[in-house]
Protein backbone atom coordinates (compact mmCIF):
# COMPACT_ATOMS: atom_id res chain seq x y z
CA UNK A 1 0.00 0.00 0.00
CA UNK A 2 1.03 3.39 -0.96
CA UNK A 3 2.01 5.76 1.89
CA UNK A 4 1.31 9.45 2.23
CA UNK A 5 3.01 11.42 5.10
CA UNK A 6 1.53 14.39 6.57
CA UNK A 7 4.22 16.86 7.06
CA UNK A 8 4.79 20.58 8.54
CA UNK A 9 5.72 22.80 11.46
CA UNK A 10 4.05 21.81 14.99
CA UNK A 11 0.58 23.48 15.93
CA UNK A 12 -0.27 24.19 11.77
CA UNK A 13 -3.38 21.28 12.39
CA UNK A 14 -1.30 18.43 11.33
CA UNK A 15 -3.45 15.89 13.61
CA UNK A 16 -6.21 17.68 13.01
CA UNK A 17 -5.98 17.06 9.78
CA UNK A 18 -5.09 12.91 10.41
CA UNK A 19 -8.16 12.84 12.83
CA UNK A 20 -10.73 14.32 10.03
CA UNK A 21 -9.34 12.17 7.57
CA UNK A 22 -9.03 8.81 9.64
CA UNK A 23 -11.33 9.14 12.70
CA UNK A 24 -8.28 8.33 14.92
CA UNK A 25 -8.83 10.23 18.21
CA UNK A 26 -5.05 11.65 18.76
CA UNK A 27 -3.82 14.10 20.55
CA UNK A 28 -5.26 17.90 19.36
CA UNK A 29 -3.58 21.00 21.35
CA UNK A 30 -2.91 24.50 20.89
CA UNK A 31 1.23 23.68 21.71
CA UNK A 32 3.75 22.57 19.83
CA UNK A 33 5.32 18.60 19.42
CA UNK A 34 1.58 17.49 20.75
CA UNK A 35 2.59 14.50 17.82
CA UNK A 36 5.69 12.85 19.32
CA UNK A 37 5.36 9.77 17.95
CA UNK A 38 3.71 8.64 14.12
CA UNK A 39 0.09 7.96 13.95
CA UNK A 40 -1.31 5.54 11.69
CA UNK A 41 -4.54 4.85 10.37
CA UNK A 42 -6.55 4.67 6.96
CA UNK A 43 -7.97 7.20 5.18
CA UNK A 44 -10.22 6.95 1.82
CA UNK A 45 -9.82 8.31 -1.80
CA UNK A 46 -13.02 8.94 -3.08
CA UNK A 47 -13.94 8.28 -6.60
CA UNK A 48 -16.98 7.95 -8.82
CA UNK A 49 -18.46 3.97 -8.27
CA UNK A 50 -19.31 2.37 -11.70
CA UNK A 51 -22.09 0.41 -10.34
CA UNK A 52 -25.01 2.17 -11.80
CA UNK A 53 -23.11 1.87 -15.36
CA UNK A 54 -23.69 -1.92 -14.71
CA UNK A 55 -26.81 -1.23 -13.56
CA UNK A 56 -26.29 -3.25 -10.12
CA UNK A 57 -26.03 -2.91 -6.55
CA UNK A 58 -22.46 -3.51 -5.48
CA UNK A 59 -21.47 -5.54 -2.03
CA UNK A 60 -18.64 -3.74 -1.32
CA UNK A 61 -15.75 -5.63 0.56
CA UNK A 62 -12.44 -4.37 0.38
CA UNK A 63 -13.78 -0.87 -0.11
CA UNK A 64 -17.11 1.03 0.86
CA UNK A 65 -19.82 2.82 -1.18
CA UNK A 66 -21.74 6.01 0.04
CA UNK A 67 -24.17 6.82 -2.07
CA UNK A 68 -22.68 6.97 -6.06
CA UNK A 69 -19.23 7.46 -4.70
CA UNK A 70 -16.79 4.43 -3.64
CA UNK A 71 -14.49 5.13 -0.86
CA UNK A 72 -10.84 3.29 -1.25
CA UNK A 73 -8.57 2.47 1.93
CA UNK A 74 -5.23 4.37 2.22
CA UNK A 75 -2.34 4.43 4.90
CA UNK A 76 -1.91 7.44 6.34
CA UNK A 77 1.07 8.96 8.57
CA UNK A 78 0.56 11.75 10.99
CA UNK A 79 4.72 12.67 11.29
CA UNK A 80 6.08 14.79 14.31
CA UNK A 81 6.40 18.11 13.61
CA UNK A 82 9.67 19.72 11.96
CA UNK A 83 11.90 23.12 13.72
CA UNK A 84 14.35 24.48 12.16
CA UNK A 85 17.85 22.86 13.28
CA UNK A 86 15.59 19.64 12.72
CA UNK A 87 18.37 18.04 10.56
CA UNK A 88 20.99 18.10 13.36
CA UNK A 89 18.56 16.38 15.34
CA UNK A 90 16.95 19.13 17.25
CA UNK A 91 13.08 18.98 18.35
CA UNK A 92 12.45 16.18 16.98
CA UNK A 93 13.97 16.12 14.09
CA UNK A 94 15.79 12.78 13.17
CA UNK A 95 12.83 10.64 13.93
CA UNK A 96 10.76 12.91 10.92
CA UNK A 97 13.33 12.99 8.86
CA UNK A 98 13.71 8.71 9.22
CA UNK A 99 10.14 8.60 9.12
CA UNK A 100 9.81 10.71 5.49
CA UNK A 101 12.19 9.06 3.60
CA UNK A 102 9.45 5.73 4.04
CA UNK A 103 6.70 8.05 2.37
CA UNK A 104 5.91 8.21 -1.09
CA UNK A 105 4.08 11.35 -1.42
CA UNK A 106 4.00 14.48 1.20
CA UNK A 107 1.22 16.43 2.43
CA UNK A 108 2.74 19.74 3.72
CA UNK A 109 -0.01 20.95 6.43
CA UNK A 110 0.81 25.40 6.36
CA UNK A 111 -1.00 27.26 8.47
CA UNK A 112 -2.30 29.98 6.01
CA UNK A 113 -3.58 32.40 7.98
CA UNK A 114 0.35 33.29 8.93
CA UNK A 115 -0.20 33.25 13.02
CA UNK A 116 2.30 30.54 13.89
CA UNK A 117 6.43 30.96 13.22
CA UNK A 118 9.19 29.03 12.46
CA UNK A 119 8.78 27.07 16.14
CA UNK A 120 4.97 26.49 15.82
CA UNK A 121 4.45 29.65 18.30
CA UNK A 122 1.04 31.75 18.30
CA UNK A 123 1.67 35.10 16.50
CA UNK A 124 -0.92 37.74 14.87
CA UNK A 125 -2.64 36.73 12.16
CA UNK A 126 -0.88 37.27 8.76
CA UNK A 127 2.47 38.50 10.46
CA UNK A 128 4.00 35.47 9.63
CA UNK A 129 5.31 34.62 6.07
CA UNK A 130 3.89 31.15 4.88
CA UNK A 131 6.42 30.96 2.15
CA UNK A 132 9.41 30.68 4.61
CA UNK A 133 7.62 27.05 6.06
CA UNK A 134 7.77 25.95 2.37
CA UNK A 135 11.22 26.43 2.04
CA UNK A 136 12.51 25.57 5.59
CA UNK A 137 10.95 21.96 5.06
CA UNK A 138 12.49 21.36 1.56
CA UNK A 139 16.00 22.26 3.27
CA UNK A 140 16.06 21.13 5.96
CA UNK A 141 15.49 17.49 4.10
CA UNK A 142 17.90 18.63 1.76
CA UNK A 143 20.46 19.10 4.25
CA UNK A 144 19.84 15.84 6.37
CA UNK A 145 20.12 13.69 3.17
CA UNK A 146 23.56 15.07 2.78
CA UNK A 147 24.57 14.72 6.06
CA UNK A 148 23.63 10.92 5.35
CA UNK A 149 25.42 10.82 2.22
CA UNK A 150 28.55 12.62 3.81
CA UNK A 151 28.55 9.48 6.40
CA UNK A 152 28.44 6.94 3.90
CA UNK A 153 30.36 8.67 0.85
CA UNK A 154 33.75 6.71 1.47
CA UNK A 155 32.03 3.83 1.40
CA UNK A 156 30.17 4.28 -1.52
CA UNK A 157 33.75 5.46 -2.99
CA UNK A 158 35.08 2.08 -2.40
CA UNK A 159 32.20 0.09 -3.33
CA UNK A 160 32.14 2.19 -7.30
CA UNK A 161 36.30 1.84 -7.53
CA UNK A 162 36.38 -2.01 -6.60
CA UNK A 163 33.31 -3.59 -8.12
CA UNK A 164 33.23 -1.21 -11.22
CA UNK A 165 29.16 -0.70 -10.56
CA UNK A 166 27.74 2.36 -12.16
CA UNK A 167 27.87 5.08 -9.88
CA UNK A 168 24.49 6.17 -9.90
CA UNK A 169 23.78 1.98 -9.25
CA UNK A 170 25.08 2.21 -5.96
CA UNK A 171 23.40 5.41 -4.79
CA UNK A 172 20.47 3.52 -5.60
CA UNK A 173 20.98 0.53 -3.88
CA UNK A 174 22.67 2.08 -0.82
CA UNK A 175 19.14 4.16 0.22
CA UNK A 176 16.65 1.85 -1.62
CA UNK A 177 13.87 3.54 1.56
CA UNK A 178 15.05 7.16 -0.14
CA UNK A 179 15.18 6.81 -3.56
CA UNK A 180 12.07 5.35 -5.11
CA UNK A 181 13.41 4.68 -8.99
CA UNK A 182 17.07 4.83 -10.27
CA UNK A 183 16.26 7.24 -12.79
CA UNK A 184 15.88 10.11 -10.06
CA UNK A 185 18.92 8.98 -8.89
CA UNK A 186 20.57 9.69 -12.37
CA UNK A 187 18.91 12.92 -12.77
CA UNK A 188 19.91 14.28 -9.64
CA UNK A 189 23.23 13.76 -10.08
CA UNK A 190 22.77 15.19 -13.56
CA UNK A 191 21.74 18.40 -11.62
CA UNK A 192 24.56 18.20 -9.23
CA UNK A 193 26.90 18.97 -12.33
CA UNK A 194 29.48 16.73 -10.11
CA UNK A 195 29.80 14.46 -12.87
CA UNK A 196 30.46 10.24 -12.17
CA UNK A 197 33.28 10.14 -10.22
CA UNK A 198 32.26 10.58 -6.52
CA UNK A 199 36.03 10.87 -5.11
CA UNK A 200 35.07 14.27 -7.22
CA UNK A 201 31.98 15.78 -5.27
CA UNK A 202 32.05 18.13 -3.28
CA UNK A 203 29.42 19.47 -0.35
CA UNK A 204 27.73 21.68 -2.48
CA UNK A 205 27.70 18.66 -5.06
CA UNK A 206 25.78 16.49 -2.46
CA UNK A 207 23.23 19.44 -1.46
CA UNK A 208 22.53 19.98 -4.89
CA UNK A 209 21.94 15.85 -5.18
CA UNK A 210 20.23 16.16 -2.17
CA UNK A 211 17.77 18.52 -3.30
CA UNK A 212 16.60 17.57 -6.85
CA UNK A 213 16.30 13.84 -5.57
CA UNK A 214 13.61 15.43 -2.83
CA UNK A 215 12.21 17.27 -5.46
CA UNK A 216 11.79 13.80 -7.79
CA UNK A 217 11.43 11.10 -4.83
CA UNK A 218 9.49 13.33 -2.51
CA UNK A 219 6.61 15.17 -3.92
CA UNK A 220 4.96 17.56 -2.05
CA UNK A 221 1.62 18.82 -1.97
CA UNK A 222 0.84 22.30 0.12
CA UNK A 223 -2.18 22.04 2.02
CA UNK A 224 -3.35 25.57 3.38
CA UNK A 225 -4.87 24.71 6.70
CA UNK A 226 -7.08 27.65 8.45
CA UNK A 227 -8.28 28.65 5.20
CA UNK A 228 -11.11 30.18 6.95
CA UNK A 229 -9.78 32.54 8.84
CA UNK A 230 -9.36 36.10 6.81
CA UNK A 231 -5.70 36.30 6.21
CA UNK A 232 -5.13 32.55 4.78
CA UNK A 233 -6.69 34.21 0.82
CA UNK A 234 -3.60 36.34 0.89
CA UNK A 235 -1.46 33.64 1.17
CA UNK A 236 -3.22 30.60 -0.57
CA UNK A 237 -3.02 33.29 -3.95
CA UNK A 238 0.47 33.70 -2.99
CA UNK A 239 1.78 30.24 -3.29
CA UNK A 240 -0.75 29.83 -5.89
CA UNK A 241 0.90 32.43 -8.04
CA UNK A 242 4.50 30.87 -7.14
CA UNK A 243 3.50 27.86 -9.24
CA UNK A 244 3.11 25.67 -6.06
CA UNK A 245 0.18 23.20 -6.13
CA UNK A 246 -1.95 24.41 -2.69
CA UNK A 247 -5.63 22.63 -1.52
CA UNK A 248 -7.06 24.98 0.65
CA UNK A 249 -8.31 23.70 3.76
CA UNK A 250 -10.00 23.71 7.31
CA UNK A 251 -9.62 20.51 9.12
CA UNK A 252 -11.46 21.80 11.93
CA UNK A 253 -13.89 22.02 10.04
CA UNK A 254 -13.99 18.45 8.10
CA UNK A 255 -13.53 17.49 11.84
CA UNK A 256 -16.76 18.96 13.14
CA UNK A 257 -18.97 17.47 10.51
CA UNK A 258 -17.30 13.70 10.66
CA UNK A 259 -18.24 13.68 14.23
CA UNK A 260 -21.88 15.25 13.72
CA UNK A 261 -22.50 12.43 10.97
CA UNK A 262 -21.58 10.33 13.30
CA UNK A 263 -23.43 11.38 15.51
CA UNK A 264 -26.56 11.04 13.70
CA UNK A 265 -26.75 15.17 13.59
CA UNK A 266 -26.04 15.72 9.54
CA UNK A 267 -26.05 14.05 6.35
CA UNK A 268 -22.49 14.27 4.96
CA UNK A 269 -20.25 12.56 2.80
CA UNK A 270 -16.70 13.39 2.54
CA UNK A 271 -15.79 16.13 0.03
CA UNK A 272 -18.89 17.54 -0.37
CA UNK A 273 -19.62 20.91 -0.89
CA UNK A 274 -22.53 20.62 1.09
CA UNK A 275 -24.52 18.83 4.24
CA UNK A 276 -27.82 18.84 5.83
CA UNK A 277 -28.92 18.84 9.18
CA UNK A 278 -31.41 15.68 9.54
CA UNK A 279 -34.78 15.86 10.68
CA UNK A 280 -35.32 15.68 14.33
CA UNK A 281 -31.61 16.78 15.16
CA UNK A 282 -31.52 18.12 18.42
CA UNK A 283 -28.83 21.20 17.79
CA UNK A 284 -27.70 23.59 20.28
CA UNK A 285 -27.13 27.23 19.72
CA UNK A 286 -23.88 26.43 20.13
CA UNK A 287 -23.70 23.64 17.89
CA UNK A 288 -26.10 25.26 14.87
CA UNK A 289 -23.72 28.76 14.87
CA UNK A 290 -20.51 26.10 14.23
CA UNK A 291 -22.56 24.23 11.12
CA UNK A 292 -23.22 27.75 10.14
CA UNK A 293 -19.77 29.36 10.30
CA UNK A 294 -18.39 25.80 8.62
CA UNK A 295 -21.37 26.49 5.66
CA UNK A 296 -20.25 30.19 4.95
CA UNK A 297 -16.53 30.34 5.64
CA UNK A 298 -15.43 26.91 4.22
CA UNK A 299 -17.84 25.13 1.59
CA UNK A 300 -19.43 28.51 0.34
CA UNK A 301 -16.36 30.01 -0.14
CA UNK A 302 -13.82 27.04 -0.98
CA UNK A 303 -16.12 24.30 -2.07
CA UNK A 304 -15.25 21.85 0.34
CA UNK A 305 -12.76 21.44 3.51
CA UNK A 306 -10.32 20.28 1.39
CA UNK A 307 -9.11 17.26 3.16
CA UNK A 308 -10.83 14.69 0.56
CA UNK A 309 -9.68 16.89 -1.76
CA UNK A 310 -5.74 16.82 -0.71
CA UNK A 311 -5.71 12.69 -0.26
CA UNK A 312 -7.38 12.45 -3.88
CA UNK A 313 -4.92 15.10 -5.10
CA UNK A 314 -2.25 13.21 -3.44
CA UNK A 315 -2.89 9.52 -4.39
CA UNK A 316 -4.75 10.24 -7.91
CA UNK A 317 -2.77 13.07 -9.57
CA UNK A 318 0.59 13.34 -7.34
CA UNK A 319 1.19 9.34 -7.24
CA UNK A 320 -0.70 9.06 -10.64
CA UNK A 321 -3.07 5.76 -9.18
CA UNK A 322 -5.57 4.23 -11.05
CA UNK A 323 -8.59 2.37 -10.18
CA UNK A 324 -9.31 -1.17 -11.11
CA UNK A 325 -12.26 -3.23 -10.17
CA UNK A 326 -11.34 -7.12 -10.23
CA UNK A 327 -14.11 -9.87 -10.35
CA UNK A 328 -14.02 -13.40 -10.54
CA UNK A 329 -17.60 -14.23 -12.59
CA UNK A 330 -17.23 -11.75 -15.44
CA UNK A 331 -20.58 -11.44 -16.44
CA UNK A 332 -22.28 -11.20 -12.76
CA UNK A 333 -19.52 -8.91 -11.65
CA UNK A 334 -19.42 -10.85 -8.89
CA UNK A 335 -16.48 -12.57 -6.36
CA UNK A 336 -16.97 -16.04 -5.35
CA UNK A 337 -18.91 -15.67 -3.02
CA UNK A 338 -21.28 -13.59 -4.77
CA UNK A 339 -20.67 -10.25 -3.88
CA UNK A 340 -21.40 -7.80 -6.55
CA UNK A 341 -17.87 -5.71 -7.72
CA UNK A 342 -16.65 -6.15 -4.43
CA UNK A 343 -13.49 -4.92 -4.08
CA UNK A 344 -11.59 -2.01 -6.15
CA UNK A 345 -7.48 -1.37 -6.17
CA UNK A 346 -5.77 1.75 -6.87
CA UNK A 347 -2.51 0.53 -9.11
CA UNK A 348 0.25 2.58 -10.10
CA UNK A 349 -0.16 3.86 -13.67
CA UNK A 350 1.19 1.86 -16.39
CA UNK A 351 0.35 -1.63 -14.32
CA UNK A 352 -0.07 -4.72 -15.91
CA UNK A 353 -2.81 -7.17 -15.86
CA UNK A 354 -0.19 -9.83 -14.36
CA UNK A 355 0.12 -6.88 -11.85
CA UNK A 356 -3.10 -6.62 -11.01
CA UNK A 357 -2.78 -10.64 -10.37
CA UNK A 358 0.02 -10.55 -7.97
CA UNK A 359 -1.72 -7.54 -5.89
CA UNK A 360 -4.61 -9.79 -5.28
CA UNK A 361 -2.55 -12.53 -4.45
CA UNK A 362 0.92 -13.91 -4.96
CA UNK A 363 -0.63 -17.39 -5.83
CA UNK A 364 -2.73 -15.60 -8.39
CA UNK A 365 0.08 -13.60 -10.28
CA UNK A 366 2.02 -16.80 -10.18
CA UNK A 367 -0.71 -19.06 -12.15
CA UNK A 368 -1.76 -16.26 -14.28
CA UNK A 369 -3.06 -17.06 -17.80
CA UNK A 370 -5.40 -14.32 -19.04
CA UNK A 371 -7.62 -11.44 -17.84
CA UNK A 372 -11.06 -10.58 -19.10
CA UNK A 373 -12.29 -7.34 -20.04
CA UNK A 374 -15.98 -7.32 -18.31
CA UNK A 375 -17.07 -4.66 -20.26
CA UNK A 376 -16.25 -6.37 -24.08
CA UNK A 377 -15.75 -10.33 -22.77
CA UNK A 378 -12.20 -9.78 -24.62
CA UNK A 379 -9.45 -11.59 -23.71
CA UNK A 380 -6.31 -9.44 -22.18
CA UNK A 381 -2.30 -10.85 -22.53
CA UNK A 382 -0.47 -10.73 -18.78
CA UNK A 383 1.39 -7.23 -20.35
CA UNK A 384 -2.14 -5.54 -21.14
CA UNK A 385 -1.78 -2.02 -19.87
CA UNK A 386 -4.77 -1.25 -17.28
CA UNK A 387 -6.73 1.61 -17.52
CA UNK A 388 -8.18 3.98 -14.96
CA UNK A 389 -11.97 2.13 -14.27
CA UNK A 390 -11.04 -1.25 -15.93
CA UNK A 391 -13.22 -3.99 -14.40
CA UNK A 392 -11.56 -7.44 -15.21
CA UNK A 393 -11.27 -10.98 -14.38
CA UNK A 394 -8.14 -12.89 -13.75
CA UNK A 395 -7.76 -16.47 -15.14
CA UNK A 396 -5.70 -18.94 -13.42
CA UNK A 397 -3.91 -21.91 -13.77
CA UNK A 398 -6.54 -23.63 -11.07
CA UNK A 399 -10.04 -21.60 -12.48
CA UNK A 400 -8.76 -22.97 -15.81
CA UNK A 401 -9.05 -26.65 -14.45
CA UNK A 402 -12.70 -26.10 -12.70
Amino acid sequence: MRQVGITGKPNVGKSTFFASATLIPVKIANYPFTTVEPNKGIAYVKVKDISAEFGVTPNPVNSMVLGEWRFIPVELVDLPGLVPGAHTGRGLGNMFLTEVSSADVLIHILDASGSTDDEGRQVAPGSWDVLKDVRFLESEYDFWLREILKRNWDRICRQVENTRAPFAEVLFSTFPGIFKKREHVEKAMESSGAGKNPRLWSDEHMLKFASKARELSKPTLLVANKADLPESERNINKLRDLGYKVVPCSAEAELALRRAERSGLVDYIPGDSRFEIRTGANLSDQQKRALELIENKVLKKWGSTGVQDALNTAYLEMLGMIVVYPVQDPRALTDGKGNVLPDVYLMPNGSTARDLAYEIHSDLGRSFLYALDCRTMMRLSEDYVLKDGDVISIVSVSRARK
